[in-house]
Formats: structure tokens, sequence, C-alpha cells
């Protein structure tokens, strides 16, 4: 069934046909990909990763085979999706191969500390395989202004990818008081390394939470 509805989006999306902000020749977002991208969603992460209830919303990278309950933001889901202009929004142009030019337009906050940003303004978040997958991300959700990636230990499925939290806010450490301590069903405690910040130039740190 599902086939069947991307199929009939897709042909949609080639004819050209408008639609309108949250249907689709008659589907809404969730009926035609299965899964809820909207902003009002926070793009399929309602829970942040420091809540217990927090899972990643989407996949963005190489290996969407590793992440079959995840929508991956590859192929004919981006061509769908851009018909919805409240919808998650896959990035267009490729990241550049690590390691990244001088000036990406991003300036670090802070680095490989054992911590992540969680703060009021988080818009969403989800698993990518580099950090300039993460800032691609960033530069594709509207409003986005910073990003933090980091390697959740034991925690988010056991994933070894990196969980990327997008924020409209700038953070420096002082935020990145999420250290983990979630008890997993394996009986796992889940921790936190590798977590990096990255701000927009030119905006300015946020000086609260």
């Amino acid at each position: 069934m599902r086939f069947a509805t991307l199929l009939t989006a897709a042909t949609v999306a080639v004819s050209g046909v408008a639609a309108s902000p949250v249907t689709l020749f008659g589907f809404d977002l969730t009926s035609v990909i299965g899964f809820d991208l909207t902003q009002t969603n926070h793009y399929g992460s309602p829970f942040p990763p420091w809540h217990p209830q927090g899972k990643p919303g989407w996949y963005y990278g190489d290996n969407p085979f590793l992440f079959p309950d995840i929508p991956c933001l590859s192929g004919i889901i981006c061509k769908i999706l851009d018909f919805f202009p409240y919808a998650l929004h896959c990035p267009h142009k490729p990241p550049p191969p690590p390691p990244p030019p001088a000036n990406d337009g991003y300036t670090q906050t802070f680095s490989n500390i054992t911590g992540a940003t969680q703060a009021d303004d988080f818009q969403t978040f989800g698993l990518v395989d580099t950090v300039a997958q993460c800032k691609a991300m960033c530069n594709s959700v509207a409003g986005c202004n910073f990003v933090n990636s980091y390697h959740d230990v034991n925690g988010k499925g056991g994933s070894t990818q990196l969980t990327c939290s997008l924020f409209t806010k700038c953070h420096d450490a002082s935020t990145a008081d999420n250290r983990g301590g979630q008890s997993q069903p394996n009986g796992s405690v889940d921790f936190i390394i590798n977590s990096d910040g990255w701000c927009k130039n030119g905006v300015p740190i946020s000086d609260s939470n």
C-alpha cells in the first residue's frame, strides 16, 4: 500500500502538479510517506535527544539500509518532500568530502566534549555519517543556526552513527549538560562522547538555555 501511495505521489511530482503546504493530490504527508516530517512534529522527532522517549526523526547519509524504521533522506522521498513547504527537505547539494574547507559557513563553539546540548530552541534531530552532513541538514531547515553532533554510546538503538541535533540559537559548552545516563532495555547506560558544536558564521552565542 505504501509503495502504491509513493508511486502516486511520485507521478504527481514528475508531472509538476502544485500542492498545498499539507496535502499532495488529496493525501497528507503522513499518508504519502508513512511519517510526519512536518515542522509542528519537529520533523519526525517530537521528543529531543535528552528525553527518554527521544528517537531520531530521519537519517541522512550513505547507509540507508541500516535504518529501515526511519525515513532516509534520499531518492524519491526527497522529490516528494519538496512539494510540502512545511516539511523537512533533503539537502540538494552533497556535502563536501572530508576534510571540510577552511570556511564552510560555520564556527566551532566547542569540540570533543562528553556532553550534548539541551536547550529550548531545539528543532529536530536525526542520524548522520559525518559532521559535514549534519551541517548540510542545518542548511536545509529554516531557522537552523547551530548543530551539535555527537556519539550517543549505548543510546538510541545502539547506532554507531553520529546524532545530529539542530537548534535555532548558537550555544557554547555551558549548555552541553546532557551526559546521557539513560538506562537501556539491555541494562546498559548511555553516555555522550565526541560532542562538537557548530554555529553559523555571524550568529551570536545565546546567553541562556
